[in-house]
């Protein structure tokens, strides 16, 4: 049964971080392209929280994260503010991270699954990163003891950052896998984020808990479970899938034992594939928000809303959809053509320049993606000539034609009793052994009703 293992249902939600690719930070004018940078080159007094330093928020990251929301289904309230959220890591130089708590900026949208399920989203919020902690760890002992350290990196403090939520409506790893990558999809066509994970563009946080199930149900209805494990910081769709699996199987064996997980957040450790604790998780009582006095309300008109609107691109469901009706498209080379947004305008410019050359969109999507064409490298208008060069065919005598199919059938007789079976495939074989004797391009059409003339 899907979502069941070992007499538990499995109850997953996500937490995703986006890092939008502005030019400034959330909060101040320091340049937001950290990566790779010399350490605490991109700082100021108030991505360093230093006293008095007064935050101004960055209008285009709003919009943005508006956007994200709108593109999710996302209801977008007229009133939304930021708030202070309040505790003590070395990573937080302000003693609290401005973000939103109760009037975010979108609420209540979704996603829908290749099979029709869709997840809610609960929220999608705007939040400020962290700095970023360097841990070092050095085997030399000195006369006391090992010299490990950590060290603070405030380049990546302020970063925009969006927070994606959602309700815990997954079942199995599949489907977190699917959900994250169609949002990863959504966000690069808006082209707000990067989201490569790798350079941490795109933060991976799973929920996991378990149900019991009893007569095929879950014992306790529709409740969720008094606990929930949070695994944090994840950069791939693999370890997300690896990460979950063995919560699945660590929360099984506890509570077999008749025992409840804690409510925890753990980390994921790449090299076992395992997780371990690293506090225990707070409640959001513990952050102790409040409205942040140094930033006004933010309100929006129905006109901004609707303009916000009018500037987004088709998105990917969409641009599938269209593809495969306008183009008359298989939804397999839809999905091929349209999983980036380079892509999909690059195939739409070449079947427009195609039409000068009679060339039909399957033809140029065939060549496109059979060719595994490199779209950086050559311009649209070239490929159109590389498709027409291609498809030229070389003129055969029907005559020759016919003597040469009547000798391959003469010479394998089994051909005929096999396409009188019911077995068309042998067609294909004839075609080889046609093309094999020619050694140049004919027109395989013509070629295909001759044989099939021949066969009768």
């Amino acid at each position: 049964m899907k979502g069941i293992h070992m007499g538990y249902k499995t109850i997953i939600g996500l937490e995703v971080h986006v890092e939008l690719k502005t030019d400034s930070k959330m909060f101040c004018s320091c340049s937001a392209d950290y990566f790779g940078q010399e350490p605490n080159s991109h700082t100021c007094p108030v991505c360093l929280g230093l006293p008095g330093a007064l935050p101004v928020p960055n209008q285009k990251a709003i919009e943005w994260c508006v956007k994200i929301g709108l593109a999710l289904n996302c209801d977008i309230p007229m009133f939304s503010k930021f708030d202070r959220k309040n505790y003590f890591y070395p990573d937080l130089p302000k003693g609290y991270q401005i973000s939103q708590y109760d009037q975010p900026f979108c609420v209540n949208g979704h996603i829908t699954l290749e099979s029709g399920k869709k997840i809610g989203i609960t929220r999608v919020h705007m939040e400020e990163d962290t700095a970023k902690l360097l841990h070092q760890f050095e085997n030399q002992k000195s006369e006391t003891k090992n010299q490990n350290y950590s060290l603070i990196d405030f380049n990546r403090s302020g970063v925009p950052l969006v927070e994606i939520v959602t309700e815990p409506d997954f079942e199995t790893a599949d489907e977190v896998k699917e959900y994250l990558q169609k949002l990863q999809q959504i966000v690069r066509y808006l082209d707000v984020s990067n989201a490569d994970m790798e350079k941490g563009n795109m933060r991976l946080e799973p929920n996991i808990s378990l149900h019991k199930i009893t007569n095929r149900q879950p014992a306790t209805g529709n409740r969720l479970p008094p606990y929930k494990v949070e695994v944090k910081n994840i950069n791939s769709f693999a370890f997300v899938g690896k990460a979950i699996d063995y919560e699945i199987k660590r929360q099984a064996e506890i509570l077999e034992q008749g025992e409840t997980p804690l409510q925890e957040t753990r980390g994921f450790v790449e090299k076992t594939s395992s997780t371990v604790s690293q506090r225990i998780k707070e409640e959001a009582n513990d952050y102790r928000y409040f409205p942040e006095p140094d930033i006004p309300p933010v309100c929006w008109t129905e006109t901004q809303i609707l303009s916000l609107k009018s500037r987004m691109p088709e998105l990917p469901d969409k641009k599938i959809k269209r593809f495969e009706k306008e183009y008359s498209l298989p939804k397999a080379d839809s999905l091929t053509l349209t999983k980036d947004r380079e892509t999909a305008d690059y195939f739409e410019e070449a079947v427009s320049s195609g039409k000068n050359h009679n060339l039909t969109a399957k033809q140029v999507a065939n060549y496109l993606i059979n060719k595994k064409i490199n779209i950086t490298e050559i311009l649209p208008a070239k490929l159109i000539g590389e498709i027409v060069k291609s498809s030229k065919t070389n003129d055969v005598n029907p005559e020759e034609l016919k003597e040469i199919v009547r000798k391959i059938l003469k010479d394998n007789p089994q051909v005929t009793a096999d396409y009188k079976k019911g077995k068309g495939s042998v067609i294909q074989f004839i075609i080889g052994q046609v093309m094999y004797i020619l050694r140049k391009k004919i027109d395989t059409e013509v070629l295909r009703k001759l044989i099939l003339e021949e066969l009768k």
